[in-house]
């Protein structure tokens, strides 16, 4: 199932967890905690940190195919599988040496959950700006902020929390803060009642911590955003999505398959599903593209991405978003009345309803916005 990376039963077993209570997880809207419980039973939350702290040492390629496995089972399972992961990575890259090393190991052995809290209800979702900001006191650091969403933040064992690095810094001077949950409280804000992605649990937070200042990641954040957090939010979002694609697919599948064992020698609906498979080809290809791309800038002795790169990346979350539109609703009406109904096994109320979220979680407009800022300084 996951070419290239270790034992499949491992994938397989959080697949199968997932698989068997997603409905539940997206009609109750509750955390997918089957799917996760299964993912620390197997070490699959330390398996991006590396191998020097007693992580798994998985690339982003690992990372993306495990991604969409587990989406293709529970686009909400799959999303946090996901949302994980890049703070994960952004440990791995800027915080498993140094004055932070000791939490790395912390959070590799105890297979803790990260999530987190990059937004801030005063800057309408702009995650290179901070209202809030860092106060230390000696060894202390004390943090407050507004977070409009923190996903899975009630079931979260560390927070990643950006903030200016002092009360004096201006708004795009931001650090990393790790806040374990064990000094932090969390005031719910909002509710979480959507559409679709109902199992991320992403309401919004008071939050509050006190913790260590070997907490703070010695980076810049704006290095971190660039170098980890950009392209692998954008990679492994995608790959989940490309799961609910191959979800979609495969109930597809079974309703040509059933057509034709009805009705041998006809094939309209197969020749429906070949357009679709076209569809979804092209995400292949896209989210191959993009794991190529950050494959080649982490091998590179290059420090930041290039203007070109910050462009694609954002395009892969751009195009990503409307292709599973496109396959999933192309199944839906390929299937027809049955796909409608919720109390039938081919069913896409789930699929149908998550698949729209992707466009709104980081709205698309916002990224293109943030492309029109990054186009003037691209040179091709």
């Amino acid at each position: 199932m996951v070419s290239g990376f270790g034992d499949d039963s491992a994938v397989s077993a959080v697949v199968k967890a997932a698989a068997g209570a997603a409905d539940e997880v997206d009609r109750e809207a509750r955390f997918p905690g089957e799917a996760v419980d299964m993912m620390r039973a197997n070490k699959l939350l330390s398996v991006s940190l590396p191998l020097e702290v007693g992580g798994g040492g998985a690339s982003i390629t690992d990372l993306s195919a495990m991604a969409r496995a587990i989406g293709a089972a529970c686009s909400s399972a799959g999303m946090v599988f996901a949302m994980h992961h890049i703070q994960a990575l952004s440990l791995t890259f800027h915080g498993a040496t140094g004055q932070t090393a000791d939490l790395a190991r912390e959070i590799a052995s105890s297979e803790a959950l990260l999530a987190s809290a990059t937004t801030e209800i005063t800057t309408g979702g702009d995650v290179r700006s901070s209202t809030c900001a860092v106060e230390v006191d000696g060894d202390t650091v004390r943090l407050e902020k507004n977070a409009p969403v923190i996903s899975y933040g009630a079931n979260a064992d560390y927070i990643f929390t950006t903030a200016r690095r002092t009360p004096d810094s201006p708004p795009s001077d931001q650090v990393l803060v790790v806040c374990p949950a064990s000094t932090t409280v969390l005031e719910q804000t909002s509710t979480w009642d959507t559409l679709g992605f109902r199992g991320t649990c992403s309401p919004g937070y008071m939050l509050r911590t006190e913790t260590s200042v070997a907490n703070i990641l010695p980076v810049d954040y704006a290095m971190i955003s660039a170098h980890t957090m950009l392209p692998s939010s954008h990679i492994l979002w995608a790959s989940v999505w490309l799961g609910m694609a191959d979800a979609a697919l495969a109930k597809a599948r079974a309703q040509v398959r059933a057509s034709a064992r009805k009705s041998p020698g006809t094939t309209p609906l197969a020749a429906r599903l070949a357009d679709l498979l076209v569809v979804h080809q092209e995400f292949e290809a896209l989210v191959s593209d993009a794991l190529s791309r950050y494959e080649d800038f982490l091998s590179s002795d290059q420090e930041e991405p290039t203007v070109g790169f910050a462009i694609a990346m954002n395009n892969v979350k751009l195009r990503a978003s409307t292709l599973v539109v496109e396959v999933v609703t192309g199944v839906l009406a390929l299937i027809g009345i049955n796909a409608y109904r919720e109390d039938h096994k081919a069913s896409m109320g789930r699929l149908v309803r998550d698949c729209f979220g992707p466009q709104l979680m980081v709205s698309n407009e916002r990224i293109r916005a943030n492309n029109a800022q990054l186009v003037p300084a691209y040179r091709g």
